[in-house]
């Protein structure tokens, strides 16, 4: 009896060393090397959509909320208790409630915003270059093509109020809570794969242990005196 638990004993830790070394190996494959390519990504000039509670929004007539792709023309409106946020390359328009607006873009990254009712905020990091204009037809700010910039605008009953955080005071923008959606990745993290490898190990000693003690608690029965 104590040969054949010595065997299972050895043969179980063979299949944690083997299991360790496939888990590594796994690993070393996760993790990208110092002189990895990295791929260049192209500006891609779609416009996106995301909505506050993912609540739908009026767009050309029609509801929609979080993930929908808007042409360019598209005519936007919230109401009362609707809020949202447009994202076309490194633009960001955030829409307080209340607003109606007109949104034409290009794949030049150049984006116009025109401003019909309510509040905005036009936000670009340097690569798209921004105009928002009123109903009044008089265009209230800009974003340069390189040094990017902020464009806070309201046109309420005729009367534009620019770059005072009128638009930040009335709401606008889909709110944080949205972030979570677009964000996550596939599979496990490296500290999470490590984790497991050594609960397992620590499994596998515990088992390798018990079964030592075996061996020493437990010997075989003699036969039986006559």
């Amino acid at each position: 009896m104590r040969f054949k638990q010595s065997k299972r004993v050895k043969a179980l830790a063979a299949f944690v060393m083997f299991a360790v070394a496939q888990i590594s190996v796994q690993l070393g494959f996760a993790e990208a090397g110092p002189n990895a390519a990295v791929l260049p990504v192209p500006q891609q000039y779609i416009a996106r959509l995301r909505t506050s509670g993912n609540r739908p929004i009026t767009v050309n007539n029609n509801a929609a909320a979080t993930g929908a792709s808007l042409v360019t023309g598209a005519m936007i409106e919230t109401g009362a208790d609707q809020s949202a946020t447009i994202d076309i390359g490194d633009f960001t328009l955030d829409i307080a409630p209340n607003t109606r607006l007109r949104l034409d873009y290009d794949d030049q990254g150049r984006v116009k915003v025109f401003l019909i009712s309510g509040c905005v905020i036009a936000r670009s990091k340097g690569k798209t270059q921004a105009e928002l204009q009123t109903a009044d037809n008089v265009t209230q700010g800009q974003t340069a093509p390189k040094r990017g910039g902020v464009v806070d605008l309201c046109f309420i009953n005729g009367q534009a109020t620019v770059n005072q955080n009128a638009a930040a005071n009335a709401g606008a923008g889909a709110g944080a809570g949205t972030a979570a959606a677009s964000t996550g990745g596939g599979g496990l993290s490296t500290g999470a794969i490590a984790a497991i490898v050594l609960a397992g190990v620590g499994g596998a000693v515990a088992i390798i242990a018990v079964a030592g003690d075996d061996d020493e608690t437990n010997p075989s029965p003699s036969s039986p005196t006559r």
